[in-house]
């Protein structure tokens, strides 16, 4: 990837189905959640998740997959 890692990837959020009470941040590219926040784009997390983020990503435990690829990926 060309991008520097810090750029990279930004912590977000995902409801995972309406009625599901399991709920995760995830890992996307943060010039994805700008034209996200901006423009009502979908992302992508690193896991493939795909969703329109809307709830602060603070209050959700980071999504395994998203992170042990996210470790992956560090030098």
């Amino acid at each position: 990837m060309s991008e520097p890692e810090s750029d990279l990837l930004e912590k977000e959020q995902e409801l995972l189905e309406d009625g599901d009470h399991e709920r995760y941040s995830h890992y996307v590219k943060k010039d994805k959640i700008v034209e996200s926040a901006v423009m009502g784009n979908a992302v992508v997390a690193l896991c493939g998740k795909v969703w329109v983020p809307n709830r602060s990503p603070e209050k959700f435990p980071v999504c395994p997959s998203c992170k042990e690829i996210y470790e992956k990926l560090k030098p």
